[in-house]
């Protein structure tokens, strides 16, 4: 039997900790955890926010208890500030001040990751804040209840900003959105998609403003206005979303990091040093899309590499297949997902890289109900024919389809193969030429 120390109970560490509560009873498993609650969902916060759920109960699905109730020692509100690599020694202080100390034979680093933090004048002033914790999300419903807080600005135009928009127009508040970059979502489609999801937002009343920098957030006490290099905004509330940076400062001095500064890892999860593994937003995944060790940071890989690295720290070798990075997002309807490489990634990033398109509605003409237009992107790489990523973009639920892509990058497969795929037809569900075989047949 060995004792294995978890930092952190996040996704990762929740998936690690249970992996190795069921199948390794006779491990000692001790966890250390910052916060009050184990198992936060965030990925369902804007859907809390904007009114779409009935409450937070339904985002959660582990506790300290249930954690407890299988087996291991669990230390909550209990912040770790220092851990001796060589005499494998973790120290915690909980809340009431107590120095905890814990000896390890296996260590697992689960600290996830941490909002950026704008260097901007006035970001301390009261009703500006991230987004990221239960009780972040918490603190903003109470003071949304507020009939004075008219007037919400979001900095971030990714997914979470792009979410907590339409959350807060959900609720009847004036919203800003700013972003640097031109458009919103830069980051996973596509211009012509990115314009897809900036027209529906835009439908829908909320404000965009792209291509401008935050320069400063005034008010006395509370927010009352944020500066940009254009111009300035009426603030009550201002939201912080312009991305995370992994949380390395617990090994930042003593192990290997990648360069945005998360633990670089093998496909077992080990770090640079032995008996030391980092899971999940903190640490670097293997990327099958460019076929090289990224940083994707998704709680569906989170969950994988907890696996994956719970297995290995009690003796059975796993390794990671790689991900993809897949994705997806759902605004007022409109329901985009991706994996892999936009085109513009692809060539930016040294491929010989060209796209297929196909539009079309997802069943026959004469299906007069529940038949949405589906747009499809397939990006591969002239050379080698390799499909390097998809994008998919409907108001019908089309998300399934882009597991298809995952797998295709993933096991190498050419664009020319799926030309001729075995796609089954029958009208309920799509058309006789699917927009897939109808793209890839496109393809020169």
């Amino acid at each position: 039997m060995s004792k294995i120390v978890v930092v952190g109970a996040n996704h990762a560490g929740t998936a690690a900790i249970n992996t190795i509560l069921s199948n390794y009873p006779k491990e000692e498993v001790v966890v250390f955890d910052k916060n009050s609650n184990i198992s936060f969902l965030g990925c369902g916060m804007a859907l809390w926010i904007g009114k779409q759920i009935s409450g937070p109960e339904g985002l959660f699905y582990s506790s300290k208890e249930k954690l407890e109730c299988n087996g291991a020692k669990v230390h909550m509100e209990t912040g770790v500030n220092k851990i001796d690599y060589k005499e494998k020694i973790v120290y915690g202080i909980d809340k009431n001040g107590n120095v905890i100390e814990e000896k390890y034979d296996k260590l697992i680093l689960s600290t996830g990751s941490l909002p950026i933090d704008l260097p901007i004048p006035g970001k301390e002033l009261e009703n500006v804040q991230f987004v990221k914790l239960y009780q972040d999300a918490q603190s903003v419903i109470t003071k949304l209840e507020n009939p004075e807080l008219k007037n919400v600005v979001v900095v971030g135009a990714g997914y979470i900003g792009v979410e907590l928009a339409e959350a807060f127009e959900r609720c009847g508040k004036h919203v800003e959105l700013i972003d640097l970059s031109e458009t919103c979502l830069s980051g996973y489609y596509d211009l012509e998609f990115r314009k897809m999801m900036e027209k529906t937002l835009v439908e829908n009343g909320i404000n965009v403003n792209f291509g401008e920098k935050v320069l400063e957030i005034k008010g006395t006490g509370k927010v009352e206005e944020i500066i940009t290099d254009k111009k300035s905004y009426k603030a009550d509330m201002v939201i912080l979303a312009v991305g995370f940076v992994p949380n390395n400062t617990l090994g930042k001095e003593n192990l290997e990091l990648f360069r945005n500064g998360a633990y670089k890892v093998d496909l077992t999860q080990k770090t640079s040093l032995d008996d030391v593994y980092a899971i999940g937003d903190c640490a670097t995944i293997y990327d099958n899309s460019i076929e090289d060790t990224n940083y994707i940071a998704l709680a569906t890989n989170a969950v994988r590499s907890g696996i994956v690295a719970a297995h290995n720290v009690c003796g059975t070798k796993l390794e990671s297949i790689g991900v993809q990075g897949s994705n997806g997002i759902s605004i007022y309807g409109l329901n985009m997902v991706s994996t892999g490489l936009t085109l513009e990634k692809a060539k930016m990033l040294g491929y010989d890289a060209v796209a297929t398109e196909f539009t079309d509605t997802q069943k026959p003409g004469f299906i007069e109900h529940d038949n949405e237009s589906v747009k499809l992107k397939i990006v591969y790489d002239q050379k080698t024919r390799r499909v390097l990523g998809a994008q998919m973009a409907s108001k019908q639920d089309i998300s399934m389809g882009i597991h298809m892509f995952s797998l295709a990058i993933q096991e190498k497969v050419t664009i020319d193969k799926l030309k001729l795929l075995d796609i089954f037809f029958l009208p309920h569900f799509n058309q006789p030429y699917n927009y897939i075989t109808m793209a890839a047949l496109g393809a020169k």
